[in-house]
């Protein structure tokens, strides 16, 4: 058939196109490899690596996404999303409803601290990809934060640890790999340096936390920043689901964020009259 003229099946067959997955009846290729291939070869960090990448990882970069993945699982009913997941179970829906409830606020405030931290980091790996050192690039990009965006540096510090028991971890494991030419290690040294020149503008260490460590295993590993926000959705699933599934196992009906006993802080008018009423 010549010219853009298609059949009504040409047309349904390309509205979608994909070169992640092949289907047909009997048939399933995830980037080209068939599925029973894949089954019991290949682990689930490796199996999102090529849903993700196209092409299947080595055996330790699928281990060290696998590291990331499982450190930020959860955060406890304190952390917003896994306290919708709680209060959403309470309410009788399913254990999807509940997750999807909780993973919806998972947005730039909650959930995208990792993106934000790794693409500060990748403002620095351009920086000194230009001829710039590591130093001077850490402080050009600090002074052009503390100048233009304010709030918090990408990464650092916790409103509730200290020290992130998570993240010193992260970064120790980080630089085991890159000692074995896993990954290359200059994400790491980023953050160590972001670390360090923050501190001594502050007068105080202000210690990477979860999302700043776990960016510098995604950018050793090569993700773009927009997918480390899909890849934290991800691990937090685990940790919703563990607590909509836990919660589901209550007999809580309709629990709020409060005890009933404790009641909200009313900022509104004080009691008045309704106008004309005469009594």
């Amino acid at each position: 058939m010549s010219g853009d003229k298609k059949t009504g099946r040409e047309r349904a067959e390309e509205w979608w196109q994909t070169s992640i997955i092949e289907m047909r009846p009997g048939v399933i290729r995830l980037r080209g490899y068939e599925i029973r291939d894949l089954i019991g070869r290949v682990s689930f960090p490796a199996m999102i690596w090529l849903m993700l990448r196209g092409e299947l990882p080595s055996e330790e970069q699928a281990a060290l996404l696998g590291i990331a993945l499982g450190a930020a699982v959860d955060h406890g009913p304190q952390a917003p999303s896994i306290a919708i997941a709680r209060m959403a179970a309470t309410c009788g829906v399913g254990i999807n409803n509940a997750m999807a409830s909780a993973i919806n606020v998972l947005g730039d405030v909650h959930g995208g601290a990792g993106e934000q931290a790794l693409s500060f980091y990748g403002d620095i790996a351009a920086a000194i990809d230009g001829g710039i050192s590591l130093v001077e690039a850490v402080k050009t990009r600090l002074d052009r934060f503390f100048a233009e965006e304010k709030g918090y540096v990408p990464g650092l510090g916790h409103r509730f640890h200290p020290v992130d028991p998570r993240a010193p971890r992260l970064v120790e494991l980080t630089r085991e790999f890159a000692a074995r030419g896993v990954v290359g290690g200059r994400f790491a040294d980023i953050a160590g340096a972001i670390e360090a020149e923050v501190a001594a503008r502050k007068g105080k260490m202000i210690p990477l936390n979860i999302d700043g460590a776990t960016a510098v295993i995604y950018g050793e590993l090569g993700f773009p920043p927009a997918l480390t926000r899909g890849l934290f959705v991800l691990s937090r699933s685990v940790g919703i689901l563990a607590h909509a599934w836990e919660q589901s196992q209550e007999s809580d009906r309709n629990k709020g964020p409060l005890p009933r006993e404790w009641l909200w802080a009313y900022t509104g008018k004080p009691v008045r009259p309704f106008p004309n009423d005469t009594e």
